[in-house]
């Protein structure tokens, strides 16, 4: 099979992996196929214990335009409105690829050289950070076709960019600027370059302590939906768990050593 032909590349440049959507034809936008291969790729990098940060970018120019509406059978005729029925392959296909991102036993960067619109402006928020090229933009286009954000993205939108921000982008579907999305909190940052920037702190992230960066992706996540004394409960807990790893005992001695860690992921 050749690269034209696999919907999802992968690569790896050290304790690093590098996925990168291959549908160029179509903005790399997701049909069934490629809801696998991303999974497999995910699945690939996680079994594979030397690698401990990960990079998702797209073939071409685009990120990700969502889903492949041609993957839907809109051929008139009987039960057409359940045949187009989006419920089952959100259902089966976006949300496991969305939970399986959410789970990564390492960070997950999001490298968007270009257009990341409806379930890919999702996939790119999904990720634990996002660096995107200037001339990249984000577009919230479920609005116009008469359906509503999914693959998480009224759960992303709302906690990233606040109700107000996030109601506007849904109800009008109007493109933003990747320096709009800096600098209402989208995204992390711009790059000229977005792979290799996100190639590069991935590599800084790979030699960090990998399940305490974890651990921060998840009590980040959840803050938002807890009070500040059950917050509070969560850490001490959290801090507990981080206390009994390999790396925690390494960071500390080195420190009091005045050396350069050296950690494992443990």
């Amino acid at each position: 099979m050749t690269d034209t032909e696999n919907t999802v590349l992968y690569a790896e440049q050290g304790a690093v992996a590098i996925v990168t959507l291959n549908r160029p034809q179509s903005l790399n936008s997701f049909n069934r196929q490629m809801h696998l291969d991303l999974r497999a790729a995910l699945e690939q990098a996680e079994g594979n214990a030397t690698i401990r940060a990960l990079v998702i970018t797209g073939a071409g120019r685009g990120f990700c335009a969502g889903a492949d509406l041609s993957d839907f059978d809109f051929t008139p005729g009987p039960d057409l409105a359940t045949r187009a029925n989006p419920g089952p392959v959100i259902e089966q296909q976006f949300n496991p690829t969305v939970r399986r991102l959410q789970a990564l036993r390492m960070p997950c960067i999001a490298a968007i050289n270009g257009v990341a619109a409806g379930a890919g402006a999702s996939l790119a928020m999904s990720c634990d950070i996002a660096i995107a090229a200037p001339g990249a933009n984000f577009i919230q286009a479920f609005s116009k076709i008469g359906l509503v954000p999914d693959a998480g993205g009224s759960w992303f939108l709302t906690q990233r960019l606040g109700l107000a921000r996030a109601m506007g982008l849904a109800l009008t579907g109007d493109k933003l600027s990747a320096a709009q999305a800096r600098d209402w909190g989208m995204i992390w940052d711009l790059a000229d370059d977005p792979l290799a920037t996100a190639t590069a702190l991935a590599q800084r992230l790979a030699v960090m302590p990998t399940q305490a960066l974890v651990a921060i992706r998840t009590l980040l996540q959840g803050a938002n939906g807890r009070t500040l004394n059950q917050q509070l409960d969560v850490e001490r807990d959290t801090q507990s768990a981080m206390g009994n790893t390999h790396d925690y005992i390494e960071g500390v001695t080195a420190f009091l050593e005045k050396r350069p860690p050296v950690f494992t992921g443990q």
